[in-house]
């Protein structure tokens, strides 16, 4: 049986506040995909936040769609932030916000 591994990429990417680490994996039906900072991250909707809200981590969901999906760490950039965690809350972000709106006050966040 042959087995391939799926695409899987970091970067960093460039913020207003500093930089992040955006994240892709992908394969054959299925993909996922998040920024990362020192103080929480953003993320499609295979996050979960009531887990996030367990270990107190500061997460923020987008949701793509099946016709519009959520593929590269860009695609969070003017995506709605839907859901949030209470630790992200406290950081001041916010459902509405936009993905790069959130990731831009995780970095500044204290």
């Amino acid at each position: 049986m042959s087995m391939s591994l799926p695409h899987a990429e970091h970067r960093t990417l460039q913020f207003d506040g500093g930089q992040a680490v955006g994240s892709t994996y992908q394969w054959p039906g299925g993909q996922y995909c998040a920024i990362h900072t020192v103080n929480g991250l953003v993320g499609c909707g295979i996050y979960d936040i009531r887990s996030a809200n367990e270990f107190s981590l500061a997460v923020a969901i987008a949701r793509g769609t099946p016709a519009v999906p959520l593929r590269e760490p860009e695609d969070l950039f003017g995506a709605t932030i839907l859901e949030v965690s209470h630790a992200a809350a406290a950081l001041g972000v916010t459902p509405g916000m936009t993905g790069r709106e959130a990731v831009e006050r995780l970095l500044v966040a204290k």
